[in-house]
């Protein structure tokens, strides 16, 4: 029996709630499909493009008016990169003269984006990868970033949801081990981790947050993609925090999965497994936000953004990861050390 974390049980029943419900609660669609003839809708171009995702676009030019005198309210996912992404949002959008209402640290990726197309939120960020295969039931990743930001982006449009330019970094998800557990077992690779489940199976321990554990981009996927299954009785669902010192302390797993820009990785000195045959997708993270917000300020918060979003490479925002997980700073102090210091923010 897996070891379930007290968050087990409530992603289980949201995953029912989708299934019962459809993608189209979080803005995507059964006929969604890939291919030089995509559709997402109703309606197909000739050229790929969504006729109406086209119309909502040409409807809507971003405005340029000042923030002064706007309500904006700003959410985030729960894990250390996120709260510090939210408190970017949350710093940049008041020195530019915006009232933000906090609603930082939502909880799961559905929370926060219930939280943005049901009107709880106005933005937060979000990753790429998460909208092609999450909201919009993709199965397979485009391998260019800016390839595969647009066509989320067109997607998204159709939604009322405005997706500005994406960062540099790209935190996609990963399986790492022990410096000790690698010299130990010599595995370098996921399909090399695939032999160690046939050849020594109790060797095989793995650590997983609830959520990854039932992503289509998450454990499911990996293992269909390449054509092994854990032992469920080697799983163990933890919170997200523990997984990297459970996996560098080898207690309970030998695995564990990370986010690949997270600081505790060099910290702990864990050995990330090479993705070799490429299955987890982009994850480039956008500054999102709904029709009313975008329709009034896109302008002036596409210029604002902008600098900011480009500065967030993948050094950059493990560094500032690392000082919340590893040095236990508030991802507000770190967020503003790193406006201030790069002259974003007054």
């Amino acid at each position: 029996m897996r070891h379930l974390s007290k968050t087990t049980a409530g992603a289980a029943a949201l995953a029912l709630l989708l299934t019962a419900c459809g993608a189209d609660d979080f803005g995507g669609g059964d006929d969604t499909a890939t291919g030089d003839d995509t559709t997402t809708g109703d309606t197909t171009t000739d050229d790929g493009t969504d006729a109406d995702a086209d119309a909502a676009a040409d409807a809507v030019e971003p405005g340029s008016e000042s923030l002064d005198g706007a309500t904006i309210t700003v959410g985030s996912k729960d894990f250390d990169e996120q709260l510090i992404l939210g408190e970017i949002s949350k710093l940049l959008l008041e020195d530019a003269g915006a009232t933000v209402v906090d609603e930082i640290d939502l909880g799961s990726t559905f929370a926060a984006r219930e939280a943005l197309t049901g009107g709880q939120i106005d933005h937060y960020w979000e990753y790429t990868g998460t909208a092609w295969i999450e909201f919009y039931g993709e199965t397979e990743p485009i391998a260019d970033r800016e390839e595969q930001y647009e066509a989320v982006r067109e997607l998204e449009v159709g939604e009322g949801l405005y997706w500005l330019e994406p960062s540099p970094f790209n935190n996609t998800y990963g399986i790492a081990m022990s410096r000790e557990a690698h010299d130990e077992l010599g595995v370098d690779t996921l399909t090399e981790l695939g032999e160690l489940i046939e050849s020594d199976p109790d060797a095989a321990t793995l650590c997983v947050e609830s959520e990854f554990e039932a992503r289509s981009d998450g454990l499911p996927g990996m293992e269909a993609h390449y054509g092994y299954e854990f032992d469920p009785n080697n799983v163990s669902v933890l919170d997200t925090g523990v997984i990297y010192g459970a996996t560098a302390d080898r207690d309970p797993c030998n695995f564990g999965e990370i986010f690949t820009t997270d600081g505790r990785i060099a910290t702990l000195d864990l050995v990330v497994l090479e993705d070799d045959q490429s299955f987890f997708p982009l994850y480039n993270v956008s500054p999102v936000f709904v029709e009313d917000v975008y329709e009034q300020y896109g302008q002036t918060l596409s210029d604002l953004y902008a600098p900011v979003t480009a500065a967030l490479d993948d050094e950059t925002m493990a560094e500032l990861n690392a000082r919340v997980s590893s040095e236990n700073e508030r991802p507000l102090d770190v967020a503003q050390d790193w406006l201030t210091e790069n002259d974003f923010i007054g």
